[in-house]
């Protein structure tokens, strides 16, 4: 029997658990059952009910405090430690083989960039008949900041060559996105990462960053080489969002074509599969209700009212 998830992973702060917890409620309002499994050992409030703990084998705290390791350090060591006993995992997960599974996994990003331990552990879920697609959170802010946009496209990037899953990039909290100040591209610039040179003239003009020129080609440069990374932007909150990012994932983890369709019909399976939605209409859409006039647009509606 085959059974579907979502791997949650991403930076601190990007909403890996109030998104595990709003996609529980979705899902289940699709008529799915679904099970929640925690695989932070460091979070210890959880916004929603857990079927499977980390906690119950092994906890951060425990393990800073008898072998003298930092967050970081213990992070790491948790997650080895599941690694070896993955078999304690798997028994668990026996009991939910009829649920649709939502795994939410530590902040820290090394994780998935360059460590093995997560991406093993995968692996072995996968010999057990387990299909999952890696969903990606990643805070819209950073689209604010040229420097930090091309960091979080290239993080994306290592995740994804890494932890080898179908994988879904996410910006996470798109309704608060201008909070931290006006896009200076429209927002399908960032959410299909189109030409990364028109950035790279952004960070011309600060004093700070321009020292750095080479190796921001460079960066960039490898990111279009790979041309593998692309973003949904999503609000929890607004079902439209949601039902757009299911079909995302239920299409690259193959949930579409081989899960239990209560809530759709051979013609929305079809619709998957052939990608009938554009992906450039939703992102203007998103831009039109959360979004203002980006900065350039605003200065070339000032340079038209002064004429």
């Amino acid at each position: 029997m085959t059974i579907f998830g979502q791997v949650v992973i991403g930076p601190p702060g990007s909403g890996k658990s109030t998104y595990c917890k709003a996609m529980r409620e979705f899902l289940s309002g699709l008529g799915r059952k679904v099970a929640v499994v925690n695989l932070d050992p460091g979070n210890d409030i959880l916004p929603y009910e857990c079927e499977v703990d980390i906690s119950a084998l092994v906890t951060l705290v425990d393990v800073m405090e008898n072998l003298k390791l930092g967050p970081n350090g213990g992070l790491i060591y948790c997650m080895e430690y599941l690694e070896t006993n993955c078999d304690w995992l798997i028994e668990k997960l026996e009991h939910f083989k009829d649920c649709y599974i939502l795994f939410d996994c530590p902040g820290q990003v090394e994780l998935y960039t360059h460590h093995k331990s997560v991406r093993n552990i995968v692996h072995r879920l996968q010999e057990k008949n387990f299909r999952f697609a890696a969903v990606h959170l990643v805070d819209s802010h950073y689209c604010n900041d040229p420097s930090k946009f091309i960091s979080v496209v290239l993080t994306s990037l290592s995740t994804m060559v890494q932890i080898e899953l179908p994988h879904v990039n996410v910006l996470s909290k798109i309704d608060i996105i201008e909070q931290y100040g006006k896009l200076d591209f429209n927002l399908d610039y960032y959410t299909e990462v189109l030409d990364l040179k028109f950035i790279l003239n952004e960070l011309q003009d600060d004093p700070v960053t321009r020292k750095f020129k080479k190796l921001n080609d460079a960066l960039i440069s490898v990111i279009e080489d790979y041309s593998l990374v692309s973003f949904l932007p999503l609000n929890v909150q607004d079902k439209e969002s949601m039902l757009t990012l299911v079909k995302k994932i239920d299409s690259a983890n193959g949930y579409v074509f081989g899960g239990k369709h209560e809530e759709g019909n051979l013609t929305e399976m079809l619709s998957y599969a052939a990608g009938a939605d554009f992906e450039y209409f939703k992102s203007a859409s998103v831009q039109e209700k959360y979004g203002q006039p980006t900065s350039r647009e605003e200065n070339q509606l000032n340079t038209l009212d002064s004429s």
